[in-house]
């Protein structure tokens, strides 16, 4: 079947074909196709219950070892910002995983194909199965190619906002004025790196660096946090 095909060269292209191919094709099985399908292999809820697991055990410990003068609540806060529908849709549609999923007639002409929590379900999904079919190593190899870079490059540093943050601890003590200075800029266009600085009533307390403006800035007001916080 082309799905199957397609499923093959993606595993391929990862270096990690899959040893037993029922597991791959159960990943990415809806539930309507069983419905619709006698015969067909199990949907892929089972795998997606244990791939949610896999994924916050993996995210756990990559931002346990990176992210190491963040305190056990905001471990907690940036693991959801990753492990969330959101970012799985994305992660999933840069894959091109809706081309791949078995759907029911139903299902696909309602557009289920792009539904958001469907794709999500699928990328839980698919790493239940190579947890399965592989083990853990790779699995920290397959994160470490498509969702450790997005963490690496401040992918989810709009939803850890620390410069609001800042500023409400700061207004509500009447600390003074909150502002932000790029102190230096360098590298490529593609491939820029900033280092930006947060002051509070002119006392410098937090220097971040990133590869954009706002992701500087972001880092600063994290670090100024940590500071007035000890």
């Amino acid at each position: 079947m082309e799905r199957v095909q397609k499923l093959r060269s993606f595993t391929k292209a990862f270096g990690i074909p899959f040893h037993d191919e029922n597991l791959l094709v159960q990943a990415f099985t809806h539930s309507s196709y069983v419905n619709e399908h006698r015969g067909a292999l199990a949907h892929n809820e089972r795998l997606e219950f244990l791939g949610d697991a896999v994924l916050e055990l993996f995210v756990s410990h990559y931002l346990f070892e990176h992210f190491t003068d963040l305190d056990e609540g905001e471990l907690t806060k940036f693991r959801a910002a990753v492990v969330c529908e959101p970012s799985l849709v994305k992660l999933a549609e840069k894959l091109k995983f809706a081309d791949m999923v078995f759907l029911g007639k139903g299902e696909e002409a309602t557009g289920g194909r792009q539904r958001p929590a469907l794709l999500a379900d699928i990328f839980e999904a698919f790493v239940g199965a190579l947890y399965l079919d592989q083990g853990a190593d790779a699995v920290r190899r397959f994160l470490d190619a498509v969702l450790f870079p997005e963490i690496r490059s401040g992918a989810f540093s709009h939803r850890m906002d620390y410069k609001s943050e800042l500023q409400e601890y700061v207004q509500r003590r009447n600390m003074g004025e909150i502002d932000y200075t790029v102190v230096s800029e360098k590298g490529p266009a593609h491939n820029k790196e900033y280092v930006s600085r947060v002051l509070v009533n002119g006392a410098v307390l937090g220097t971040g660096t990133g590869r954009s403006k706002k992701e500087s800035e972001q880092e600063a007001a994290r670090q100024a946090l940590n500071a007035l916080k000890s």
